[in-house]
C-alpha cells in the first residue's frame, strides 16, 4: 500500500479515536467526583471504608497490615474526626495481623448499629484463624479531635477448605449473614457465617460458591465489597473494575453474585482496596492506599 493511501486511512482513524477518547473523558468526568483527600499522614494504607449507621456524614476507614488496633472516623472531604482504639488479639504483636475491610450492620440489639472490622488478610495463606471484631457504634465518635476506646467482641473464623487471603467483608441485613470473599486465584470463593456468634467463638465458614472475573492477575483480584443498608445492592471491586448487582426478591446474596454483574464507573487508583455505599444507597465512595489519597464519589445506578 502506498504512503498516500496509508495516510488517507490512518488520519480519519486517528481523528475518530481522538474524539472517542475525548467523549469518554467527558463522560467519566461527569460521573466521577473527588469529594476530598485524606488529610492525615497516618491514613496511609487505607483498605476499607464504610458509612456510619447513624450519621450519613461520617465514614469509617482503617489501615491494613502494619497498623495497630484502631480505625478512624472521617467526613467525606477526608477530615479526620476521631481515632477509635479497641482491644485486639494478644497473640498478635500489633493486636491485629492484617485488617482488610470494614462493614456496618445489624447486631445483638436491633435498635443499634455495629461496626465489623475484618482482620482477614493472609498474603501467604498460612493463618490458622481469622478474626472479625464487632463494636457497637457510638454517636460521639463523630465529634472532632477525640480519641476513644471502644469495647470489641471478637469472633474467630476458619475456612472449610484451607487458609487463603481475603480483603472483602460484607454484612447482609436481610439474612443476617457475614460474607467474606477471597482475593486471589482465577476464581474467588464466597463464604458466609451467621451473625449470632458468641464472644471469642471459633466458627467454620460456610463455602457458598465461586466467582470468575475476566482479566489478568493481579488486576482482577477482588479487593473490597459492600452491601447497601437495605440489602438490595451489592458491590465488589478489583484493582481496575467495580462490579454491581441488584438483588432480586431477597434471594441469598451469593445467588445474586452468580448472575452477570454490571460494570460501574471507576477511576483506577494507586492501590484501590476500599469501597462503600452511602447510607441511602444512592452512591458509593472509593479510596486508596497512599498519603493524602483522594476520595472518589460515584452515583449508584438508577
Amino acid at each position: 500500500m502506498s504512503r498516500s493511501k496509508k495516510i488517507k486511512i490512518i488520519v480519519p482513524i486517528a481523528i475518530i479515536l481522538f474524539f472517542a477518547a475525548f467523549a469518554e473523558h467527558r463522560h467519566d468526568a461527569q460521573q466521577v467526583n473527588i469529594t476530598g483527600h485524606l488529610r492525615n499522614k497516618e491514613l496511609d494504607e487505607i483498605s476499607g471504608i464504610a458509612v456510619s449507621g447513624i450519621r450519613k456524614d461520617i465514614y469509617y476507614i482503617h489501615n491494613d497490615s502494619g497498623d495497630t488496633i484502631r480505625f478512624f472516623a472521617i467526613s467525606p472531604d477526608g477530615t479526620l474526626k476521631n481515632t477509635i482504639y479497641f482491644k485486639g488479639d494478644p497473640n498478635e504483636p500489633q493486636g491485629v495481623a492484617d485488617c482488610e475491610d470494614i462493614a456496618i450492620g445489624i447486631g445483638p440489639d436491633k435498635n443499634k448499629s455495629y461496626i465489623y472490622l475484618g482482620d482477614i488478610g493472609d498474603n501467604k495463606g498460612v493463618r490458622k484463624y481469622l478474626t472479625v471484631y464487632r463494636l457497637e457504634e457510638k454517636e460521639n465518635w463523630a465529634k472532632d479531635s477525640l480519641v476513644k476506646n471502644a469495647v470489641s467482641v471478637a469472633v474467630h473464623f476458619r475456612y472449610p477448605d484451607g487458609a487463603k487471603d481475603a480483603e472483602t467483608l460484607m454484612i447482609d441485613p436481610i439474612e443476617k449473614l457475614l460474607y467474606i470473599v477471597s482475593k486471589r486465584a482465577d476464581s474467588v470463593t464466597v463464604y458466609t457465617s451467621p451473625l449470632n456468634f458468641k464472644p471469642n467463638d471459633t466458627v467454620t465458614l460456610n463455602k457458598k460458591c465461586k466467582l470468575y472475573f475476566n482479566g489478568f492477575r493481579p488486576f482482577k483480584w477482588i479487593t473490597a465489597g459492600d452491601i447497601s443498608r437495605d440489602g438490595q445492592q451489592i458491590l465488589l471491586k478489583s484493582y481496575e473494575k467495580v462490579y454491581y448487582w441488584k438483588r432480586n426478591n431477597n434471594e441469598p446474596v451469593w445467588q445474586t453474585l452468580l448472575k452477570k454483574p454490571s460494570e460501574l464507573p471507576y477511576k483506577p487508583e494507586k492501590q484501590g482496596e476500599a469501597i462503600g455505599f452511602t447510607l441511602d444507597g444512592n452512591g458509593y465512595y472509593t479510596t486508596s492506599e497512599g498519603v493524602f489519597a483522594p476520595i472518589y464519589y460515584y452515583a449508584s445506578p438508577k
